[in-house]
Protein backbone atom coordinates (compact mmCIF):
# COMPACT_ATOMS: atom_id res chain seq x y z
CA UNK A 1 0.00 0.00 0.00
CA UNK A 2 1.33 3.37 -0.96
CA UNK A 3 1.89 6.46 1.76
CA UNK A 4 -1.20 7.84 2.74
CA UNK A 5 -0.26 11.56 1.51
CA UNK A 6 -2.13 12.56 -1.49
CA UNK A 7 -2.62 16.03 -2.98
CA UNK A 8 -6.28 17.16 -4.07
CA UNK A 9 -6.80 20.10 -7.04
CA UNK A 10 -10.62 21.31 -6.29
CA UNK A 11 -11.60 22.64 -10.17
CA UNK A 12 -14.96 24.41 -8.34
CA UNK A 13 -12.75 25.99 -6.85
CA UNK A 14 -10.36 27.51 -9.45
CA UNK A 15 -13.41 28.12 -11.11
CA UNK A 16 -15.00 30.33 -8.14
CA UNK A 17 -11.82 32.14 -7.76
CA UNK A 18 -12.06 33.01 -11.33
CA UNK A 19 -15.47 34.47 -10.84
CA UNK A 20 -14.53 36.57 -8.32
CA UNK A 21 -11.78 38.27 -10.10
CA UNK A 22 -14.66 39.07 -12.91
CA UNK A 23 -16.34 40.47 -10.50
CA UNK A 24 -13.77 42.67 -8.81
CA UNK A 25 -12.69 43.67 -12.58
CA UNK A 26 -16.21 43.46 -14.44
CA UNK A 27 -15.04 45.93 -17.48
CA UNK A 28 -11.79 43.90 -17.88
CA UNK A 29 -10.56 40.76 -19.60
CA UNK A 30 -8.63 38.41 -17.71
CA UNK A 31 -5.29 36.74 -18.39
CA UNK A 32 -5.46 33.72 -15.97
CA UNK A 33 -1.62 33.20 -14.89
CA UNK A 34 -0.83 29.47 -15.11
CA UNK A 35 3.28 29.96 -14.81
CA UNK A 36 5.07 27.30 -13.07
CA UNK A 37 2.75 24.47 -14.54
CA UNK A 38 -0.49 26.41 -12.78
CA UNK A 39 1.45 27.20 -9.46
CA UNK A 40 2.36 23.14 -9.03
CA UNK A 41 -1.23 22.54 -9.52
CA UNK A 42 -0.54 20.91 -13.21
CA UNK A 43 -2.25 22.83 -16.10
CA UNK A 44 -4.06 19.77 -17.77
CA UNK A 45 -5.77 19.17 -14.12
CA UNK A 46 -7.42 22.93 -13.69
CA UNK A 47 -7.64 23.39 -17.68
CA UNK A 48 -11.48 22.61 -17.22
CA UNK A 49 -11.76 25.37 -15.07
CA UNK A 50 -10.17 27.72 -17.24
CA UNK A 51 -13.20 27.83 -19.62
CA UNK A 52 -14.57 31.31 -18.28
CA UNK A 53 -10.81 32.92 -18.94
CA UNK A 54 -10.42 35.22 -21.52
CA UNK A 55 -6.26 34.46 -21.99
CA UNK A 56 -4.61 32.50 -20.26
CA UNK A 57 -0.91 33.75 -19.71
CA UNK A 58 2.58 31.84 -18.68
CA UNK A 59 6.21 31.66 -19.20
CA UNK A 60 7.18 28.62 -20.95
CA UNK A 61 7.10 27.71 -24.73
CA UNK A 62 6.47 24.28 -24.11
CA UNK A 63 3.60 25.16 -21.27
CA UNK A 64 1.76 27.36 -24.36
CA UNK A 65 2.22 24.74 -27.24
CA UNK A 66 0.47 22.21 -24.50
CA UNK A 67 -2.52 24.88 -23.77
CA UNK A 68 -3.22 24.84 -27.62
CA UNK A 69 -3.30 20.91 -27.97
CA UNK A 70 -5.57 21.06 -25.00
CA UNK A 71 -8.22 22.70 -27.49
CA UNK A 72 -7.81 26.26 -25.71
CA UNK A 73 -8.55 28.54 -28.69
CA UNK A 74 -8.67 32.00 -27.26
CA UNK A 75 -5.34 34.02 -27.09
CA UNK A 76 -2.06 33.10 -24.89
CA UNK A 77 0.63 35.44 -23.72
CA UNK A 78 4.41 34.91 -23.01
CA UNK A 79 5.03 36.87 -20.16
CA UNK A 80 8.77 36.56 -20.97
CA UNK A 81 8.61 36.92 -24.64
CA UNK A 82 11.03 35.43 -27.29
CA UNK A 83 14.42 34.37 -26.76
CA UNK A 84 15.42 32.99 -30.43
CA UNK A 85 14.41 32.42 -33.70
CA UNK A 86 12.64 29.44 -33.18
CA UNK A 87 10.21 30.96 -30.20
CA UNK A 88 9.11 33.18 -32.93
CA UNK A 89 8.33 30.61 -35.25
CA UNK A 90 6.65 29.07 -32.58
CA UNK A 91 4.66 31.48 -31.56
CA UNK A 92 3.33 32.21 -35.11
CA UNK A 93 2.66 28.63 -35.48
CA UNK A 94 0.37 28.72 -32.30
CA UNK A 95 -1.07 31.90 -32.42
CA UNK A 96 0.63 33.35 -29.29
CA UNK A 97 0.82 36.89 -27.99
CA UNK A 98 4.61 37.96 -27.25
CA UNK A 99 5.88 40.13 -24.48
CA UNK A 100 8.50 42.61 -25.64
CA UNK A 101 10.41 44.15 -22.89
CA UNK A 102 14.01 44.85 -24.51
CA UNK A 103 15.76 46.06 -28.33
CA UNK A 104 16.94 42.36 -29.29
CA UNK A 105 13.64 41.01 -28.73
CA UNK A 106 12.09 43.96 -31.23
CA UNK A 107 15.19 42.60 -33.34
CA UNK A 108 14.02 39.30 -33.86
CA UNK A 109 10.96 40.36 -34.55
CA UNK A 110 11.81 42.55 -37.46
CA UNK A 111 14.25 39.60 -39.23
CA UNK A 112 11.15 37.36 -38.69
CA UNK A 113 9.06 36.25 -41.48
CA UNK A 114 5.98 34.83 -40.06
CA UNK A 115 2.76 33.66 -41.64
CA UNK A 116 0.62 36.20 -39.76
CA UNK A 117 1.59 38.65 -37.92
CA UNK A 118 2.23 38.34 -33.74
CA UNK A 119 0.62 40.22 -31.18
CA UNK A 120 3.14 41.55 -28.46
CA UNK A 121 2.34 43.17 -25.35
CA UNK A 122 4.93 46.05 -25.00
CA UNK A 123 6.30 45.89 -21.46
CA UNK A 124 7.10 49.07 -19.45
CA UNK A 125 9.76 48.91 -16.45
CA UNK A 126 7.40 51.36 -14.49
CA UNK A 127 9.76 50.81 -11.54
CA UNK A 128 9.96 47.33 -11.11
CA UNK A 129 13.29 47.31 -12.58
CA UNK A 130 13.45 43.70 -13.91
CA UNK A 131 12.08 43.58 -17.37
CA UNK A 132 10.87 46.49 -20.42
CA UNK A 133 11.32 49.89 -21.55
CA UNK A 134 11.92 52.61 -18.90
CA UNK A 135 8.94 55.49 -19.19
CA UNK A 136 11.32 57.97 -21.32
CA UNK A 137 11.97 55.06 -23.63
CA UNK A 138 8.34 53.76 -24.13
CA UNK A 139 7.17 55.79 -26.80
CA UNK A 140 10.15 55.48 -29.15
CA UNK A 141 9.91 51.65 -28.52
CA UNK A 142 6.21 51.90 -29.61
CA UNK A 143 7.26 53.34 -33.00
CA UNK A 144 9.93 50.73 -33.68
CA UNK A 145 7.34 48.06 -32.75
CA UNK A 146 4.98 49.82 -34.84
CA UNK A 147 7.17 49.42 -38.33
CA UNK A 148 7.97 46.26 -38.12
CA UNK A 149 6.15 44.38 -40.44
CA UNK A 150 5.30 40.83 -38.69
CA UNK A 151 4.10 42.71 -35.62
CA UNK A 152 0.34 42.71 -35.08
CA UNK A 153 -1.92 44.35 -32.52
CA UNK A 154 0.72 46.04 -29.72
CA UNK A 155 -0.42 46.26 -26.25
CA UNK A 156 0.63 48.02 -23.22
CA UNK A 157 1.47 46.26 -19.79
CA UNK A 158 3.72 47.01 -17.15
CA UNK A 159 3.99 45.26 -13.30
CA UNK A 160 3.27 46.47 -10.01
CA UNK A 161 6.84 45.82 -7.31
CA UNK A 162 4.44 46.46 -4.22
CA UNK A 163 0.59 46.43 -5.09
CA UNK A 164 0.33 43.85 -1.90
CA UNK A 165 1.36 46.58 0.59
CA UNK A 166 -0.76 49.94 -1.17
CA UNK A 167 1.66 51.78 -3.00
CA UNK A 168 0.89 51.59 -6.79
CA UNK A 169 0.28 55.62 -7.64
CA UNK A 170 3.85 56.01 -8.50
CA UNK A 171 3.65 53.37 -11.12
CA UNK A 172 0.50 53.99 -12.36
CA UNK A 173 1.52 58.01 -12.97
CA UNK A 174 4.39 56.88 -14.39
CA UNK A 175 2.37 54.30 -16.69
CA UNK A 176 -0.02 56.95 -17.67
CA UNK A 177 2.01 59.64 -18.83
CA UNK A 178 4.41 57.36 -20.78
CA UNK A 179 1.85 55.90 -22.49
CA UNK A 180 -0.79 58.97 -22.85
CA UNK A 181 -0.21 59.29 -26.75
CA UNK A 182 -0.14 55.36 -27.67
CA UNK A 183 -3.25 53.38 -29.00
CA UNK A 184 -3.41 49.94 -27.55
CA UNK A 185 -5.13 47.93 -24.55
CA UNK A 186 -3.38 48.27 -21.32
CA UNK A 187 -2.64 45.61 -18.85
CA UNK A 188 -1.14 46.44 -15.02
CA UNK A 189 -3.05 44.71 -12.36
CA UNK A 190 -1.41 41.62 -10.72
CA UNK A 191 -3.15 39.41 -8.08
CA UNK A 192 -2.64 42.24 -5.24
CA UNK A 193 -4.01 45.15 -7.91
CA UNK A 194 -7.25 43.24 -8.62
CA UNK A 195 -8.10 42.76 -5.01
CA UNK A 196 -7.22 46.27 -3.22
CA UNK A 197 -6.47 49.05 -6.82
CA UNK A 198 -9.66 48.67 -8.72
CA UNK A 199 -8.27 52.47 -10.62
CA UNK A 200 -5.32 49.89 -12.13
CA UNK A 201 -8.00 47.43 -13.83
CA UNK A 202 -7.65 48.43 -17.28
CA UNK A 203 -8.53 46.71 -20.20
CA UNK A 204 -6.93 43.47 -18.80
CA UNK A 205 -6.18 42.31 -15.51
CA UNK A 206 -3.69 39.39 -14.64
CA UNK A 207 -4.69 37.24 -11.94
CA UNK A 208 -2.57 34.61 -10.52
CA UNK A 209 -2.25 33.28 -7.04
CA UNK A 210 -5.87 34.13 -6.20
CA UNK A 211 -7.04 31.93 -8.73
CA UNK A 212 -5.64 29.02 -6.50
CA UNK A 213 -6.70 30.48 -3.51
CA UNK A 214 -3.37 31.82 -1.81
CA UNK A 215 -2.81 35.53 -0.72
CA UNK A 216 -0.38 37.46 -3.12
CA UNK A 217 0.40 38.93 0.57
CA UNK A 218 1.43 35.77 1.92
CA UNK A 219 -0.32 36.61 4.86
CA UNK A 220 -4.34 34.49 5.55
CA UNK A 221 -5.62 37.59 6.90
CA UNK A 222 -5.20 39.57 4.44
CA UNK A 223 -7.63 37.76 2.09
CA UNK A 224 -10.66 37.15 4.66
CA UNK A 225 -13.71 38.29 2.84
CA UNK A 226 -12.74 37.53 -0.47
CA UNK A 227 -14.10 33.82 -0.33
CA UNK A 228 -11.82 32.51 -2.12
CA UNK A 229 -10.71 28.93 -1.94
CA UNK A 230 -7.98 26.46 -1.52
CA UNK A 231 -7.43 25.22 -5.13
CA UNK A 232 -5.39 22.39 -3.49
CA UNK A 233 -5.12 20.34 -0.13
CA UNK A 234 -2.60 18.62 1.16
CA UNK A 235 -3.51 15.38 3.06
CA UNK A 236 -2.23 13.02 4.98
CA UNK A 237 -2.53 10.87 7.88
CA UNK A 238 -1.62 9.60 11.23
CA UNK A 239 1.24 6.77 10.96
CA UNK A 240 2.37 6.33 14.48
CA UNK A 241 1.71 7.42 18.40
CA UNK A 242 4.13 8.56 21.06
CA UNK A 243 3.38 9.31 24.37
CA UNK A 244 5.33 12.05 26.04
CA UNK A 245 6.66 11.89 29.38
CA UNK A 246 7.25 15.53 30.91
CA UNK A 247 10.65 16.70 29.82
CA UNK A 248 10.73 14.51 27.00
CA UNK A 249 12.20 15.69 23.09
CA UNK A 250 10.91 14.52 19.91
CA UNK A 251 12.54 14.65 16.75
CA UNK A 252 16.24 15.68 15.39
CA UNK A 253 17.66 18.27 16.96
CA UNK A 254 15.69 17.68 20.21
CA UNK A 255 13.87 21.26 18.97
CA UNK A 256 10.94 20.53 21.41
CA UNK A 257 10.16 19.58 24.98
CA UNK A 258 7.47 18.16 26.63
CA UNK A 259 6.08 20.82 29.16
CA UNK A 260 3.86 17.79 30.32
CA UNK A 261 2.40 14.27 29.38
CA UNK A 262 1.40 14.42 25.90
CA UNK A 263 0.22 12.83 23.09
CA UNK A 264 2.07 13.22 19.94
CA UNK A 265 1.32 11.76 16.09
CA UNK A 266 3.74 11.34 13.71
CA UNK A 267 2.32 12.43 9.99
CA UNK A 268 3.32 10.95 6.48
CA UNK A 269 4.63 14.14 5.29
CA UNK A 270 7.94 15.68 5.66
CA UNK A 271 10.58 18.24 3.45
CA UNK A 272 10.57 15.77 0.34
CA UNK A 273 6.69 16.09 -0.41
CA UNK A 274 7.02 20.04 -0.11
CA UNK A 275 6.33 21.04 3.46
CA UNK A 276 8.61 23.63 4.16
CA UNK A 277 11.50 21.86 6.63
CA UNK A 278 11.73 25.43 8.18
CA UNK A 279 7.98 25.33 9.56
CA UNK A 280 8.18 26.20 12.92
CA UNK A 281 6.44 24.39 16.20
CA UNK A 282 2.81 25.90 16.36
CA UNK A 283 2.49 25.99 12.54
CA UNK A 284 -1.29 24.40 12.16
CA UNK A 285 -2.71 21.20 10.85
CA UNK A 286 -6.12 19.66 11.11
CA UNK A 287 -6.29 16.17 12.88
CA UNK A 288 -9.75 14.66 12.35
CA UNK A 289 -11.41 18.36 11.64
CA UNK A 290 -9.45 19.81 14.31
CA UNK A 291 -7.07 22.81 14.17
CA UNK A 292 -3.70 22.04 16.66
CA UNK A 293 -0.36 22.18 15.91
CA UNK A 294 3.01 20.45 13.87
CA UNK A 295 5.73 19.97 17.35
CA UNK A 296 9.27 19.80 16.65
CA UNK A 297 11.42 19.46 13.45
CA UNK A 298 10.03 18.74 9.83
CA UNK A 299 12.00 15.90 8.69
CA UNK A 300 12.29 14.38 4.99
CA UNK A 301 9.33 11.85 4.93
CA UNK A 302 7.60 12.89 8.77
CA UNK A 303 6.46 15.23 10.44
CA UNK A 304 4.98 15.21 14.47
CA UNK A 305 1.87 17.06 15.78
CA UNK A 306 0.12 17.73 18.89
CA UNK A 307 -2.66 15.61 19.70
CA UNK A 308 -4.15 17.20 22.86
CA UNK A 309 -6.87 18.97 21.21
CA UNK A 310 -8.27 15.74 19.48
CA UNK A 311 -7.80 12.86 22.45
CA UNK A 312 -9.63 10.62 19.76
CA UNK A 313 -7.17 10.51 17.01
CA UNK A 314 -4.85 7.70 16.47
CA UNK A 315 -3.14 5.79 13.52
CA UNK A 316 -5.32 5.99 10.28
CA UNK A 317 -6.17 9.29 11.64
CA UNK A 318 -6.73 12.22 8.74
CA UNK A 319 -4.46 14.92 8.50
CA UNK A 320 -5.02 18.50 6.53
CA UNK A 321 -1.41 19.83 5.73
CA UNK A 322 -3.25 22.98 3.84
CA UNK A 323 -6.26 23.57 2.03
CA UNK A 324 -9.92 24.65 2.44
CA UNK A 325 -9.03 24.66 6.60
CA UNK A 326 -5.68 25.55 6.75
CA UNK A 327 -4.72 27.50 4.40
CA UNK A 328 -1.76 27.64 2.49
CA UNK A 329 -0.67 31.04 3.42
CA UNK A 330 -0.43 29.94 7.11
CA UNK A 331 2.01 26.90 7.08
CA UNK A 332 4.16 29.38 4.49
CA UNK A 333 4.40 32.65 6.70
CA UNK A 334 5.90 31.15 10.06
CA UNK A 335 8.30 29.18 7.57
CA UNK A 336 9.25 32.32 6.64
CA UNK A 337 8.08 32.00 2.79
CA UNK A 338 4.92 32.58 1.22
CA UNK A 339 2.16 30.22 -0.01
CA UNK A 340 3.07 30.61 -3.84
CA UNK A 341 6.35 28.44 -3.04
CA UNK A 342 4.59 25.45 -1.07
CA UNK A 343 2.07 24.89 -3.78
CA UNK A 344 4.70 25.67 -6.68
CA UNK A 345 7.32 22.58 -4.65
CA UNK A 346 4.70 19.73 -4.34
CA UNK A 347 6.84 16.73 -4.57
CA UNK A 348 6.33 14.59 -7.59
CA UNK A 349 6.11 11.59 -5.38
CA UNK A 350 2.82 12.89 -4.02
CA UNK A 351 0.00 11.46 -5.60
CA UNK A 352 -2.65 13.88 -7.30
CA UNK A 353 -6.09 13.30 -7.86
CA UNK A 354 -8.62 15.80 -9.15
CA UNK A 355 -12.28 16.96 -7.79
CA UNK A 356 -14.36 18.51 -10.31
CA UNK A 357 -17.40 18.61 -8.03
CA UNK A 358 -18.10 20.99 -4.84
CA UNK A 359 -16.16 19.74 -2.04
CA UNK A 360 -18.02 19.26 1.32
CA UNK A 361 -15.58 19.50 3.80
CA UNK A 362 -16.34 19.28 7.75
CA UNK A 363 -16.59 22.16 9.58
CA UNK A 364 -13.32 23.12 11.25
CA UNK A 365 -13.35 23.21 15.20
CA UNK A 366 -10.71 25.09 16.96
CA UNK A 367 -7.95 24.07 19.08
Amino acid sequence: MPRPISARIHLDAVRQNLQLVKRLAPSSRVWSVIKANAYGHGIERIYPALAEADGIALLDLDEAVRVRELGWEKPILLLEGIFEPADVETADRHRLTVTVHCDEQLALLKTSRPRERIDIQLKMNSGMNRLGFRPGEFEAAWERASGIEAVGSIGLMSHFANADDGAIDWQTDEFDVATRNLPGTRSLSNSAAVLWHPRAHRDWVRPGTILYGASPTGRARDIEGFALRAAMTLESRIIGVQTLAPNETIGYGRTFTADRAMRIGVVACGYADGYPRHAPTGTPVMIDGVRTRIVGRVSMDMLTVDLTPCPAAGIGSSVELWGEHVRVDEVAEPSGTIGYELVCALARRVPVSIDAGVTNEPEAHSA
